[in-house]
């Protein structure tokens, strides 16, 4: 097995770190070998607030990955969420050199489109275009090769702070591997969940996590807007801890095994028997009371979900309605509450399969770190045994940076440098 063909996802959350290894194949098809999952320690609202426990947790993880996949592995890309994360929309025009509009016609664009100021401790981890256009021709997905004399790029820029990047990316490469590329969570969960047509016809995905909830709206095949909310299923749970004065452990299992956000659809008379604080006796609890609790906060996400649709002024965008997806989102009656408060449809969003997914996986909890896998395999062509890349579906990327062994190797120095050398490096 040729190791220059490993492909890592690595999920880092809040309340579990997932590791899922592929192989990439010469028709670049990619092929689930391995994954690891274990609790997560050292994070709150999807930022790191204790390193140890979090390169511990890290490293728990990929030791199961390595040991199902029975291959080293030497880098990964990395997922990152947290309240930190800022996205916005810009647009820049340059006049077209040539006679044709050429790669270096599109760089120069985006460098256009991106210059702009930002606080000197956030950096941008992502470029995506929206739509380019070509004197007066609107809608333009990639340029290369049509002719005209100017040339205009609409993108959303993804930013982070450089401290809390760093200390993602510090624990990381604390397990002696390499964070070859860090990737917005809820870009990487749309890549795993949503159909091209989900995104053509114009969807709100929601990805409920533990300690966040991140939210991507997509319009005409493009990413529209992106934000992190925090709220996660943490709260869910640290909600019926307190209403039912449980250990937080008990408060999960119930929320897992008997959870509903609607009391209406349940038996009123049901009671579950729940294990107080240490040295209390077993007590029963009706089903809608927990209901009750577990509704009031998916109320409270939901409202803020809507708001957030309203302020942005994207309600004629959806016509797909909403998607719901990571581990918050299998609470029942999530999707019919969903459809009440926002007005629209509502489903839960399961990974599309591929590479011999197995049922287990095919899970909304495994939908960030699936995404992840997706997102490095396009990245990284197949590689021959002799070392030379295949240029076989080898498709233009012009999303993203281009990825040079120096800048993977060296990501924390990169990210603390000045704004401007920022700006100057990333193409």
């Amino acid at each position: 097995m040729n190791e220059k063909n490993i492909i890592v996802g690595l999920d880092v959350g809040t309340t579990k770190v997932c590791t899922i290894v592929g192989l990439q194949h010469p028709n670049q098809e990619l092929e689930i070998i391995g994954i690891g999952t274990h609790p997560s320690y050292g994070l709150k609202k999807g930022s790191v607030v204790n390193i140890d426990k979090t390169v511990r947790s890290i490293q728990s993880s990929l030791e199961e990955a390595r040991l199902m996949a029975g291959v080293n592995i030497t880098s990964a890309t990395i997922g990152i969420a947290g309240s930190h994360i800022y996205s916005f929309n810009s647009s820049g025009v340059v006049a077209i050199k040539g006679k044709e509009i050429t790669q270096d016609d599109v760089d120069r664009v985006l460098e256009a489109a991106k210059a702009v100021v930002i606080p000197s401790d956030r950096d941008i981890l992502h470029v995506i275009p929206q739509e380019f256009r070509v004197d007066n021709t609107t809608g333009i997905k990639n340029p290369i090769g049509m002719c005209g004399v100017r040339l205009e790029a609409h993108v959303h820029i993804v930013t982070g702070s450089i401290p809390l990047i760093q200390n993602l990316v510090k624990c990381v490469e604390q397990t002696g591997i390499n964070a070859e590329h860090i990737t917005l969570q809820p870009l990487a969960s749309s890549e795993a969940v949503l159909s091209s047509e989900e995104k053509e016809l114009g969807v709100v995905l929601v990805d409920i996590g533990g300690g966040t909830t991140d939210i991507a709206v997509w319009k005409d095949g493009s990413l529209i807007h992106s934000q992190i909310i925090p709220i996660g299923g943490n709260h869910f749970t640290n909600d019926l801890a307190v209403a039912l004065k449980i250990p937080h452990n008990e408060a999960e299992r119930i929320k897992i095994n008997h959870g509903s956000v609607l009391a209406e659809q349940l038996n009123q008379s049901a009671h579950i028997t729940v294990q107080g604080m240490s040295g209390t006796k077993p007590r029963e609890v009706q089903l809608s009371v927990v209901a009750e609790v577990l509704g009031a906060r998916a109320e409270e996400l939901f409202d803020v979900v809507r708001t957030m649709i309203e302020d942005k002024k994207l309600d004629y965008e959806i016509a797909g309605g909403f998607v719901l997806t990571g581990g918050g989102a299998l609470i029942k009656g999530m999707p019919e509450l969903g459809e009440y408060i926002l007005m629209r449809s509502c489903k839960i969003g399961f990974p599309i399969p591929f590479g011999g997914m197995t049922n287990i996986m095919q899970n909304p909890k495994y939908s960030t770190v699936l995404g992840l896998l997706l997102e490095a395999s396009k990245r990284k062509p197949y590689v021959h045994i002799q070392g030379q890349a295949s240029t076989s579906n080898h498709r233009v990327t012009l999303s993203r940076e281009k990825d040079s062994p120096e800048s993977s190797n060296d990501l924390i120095s990169k990210l603390s440098e000045s704004l401007k050398s920022v700006f100057k490096e990333i193409f």
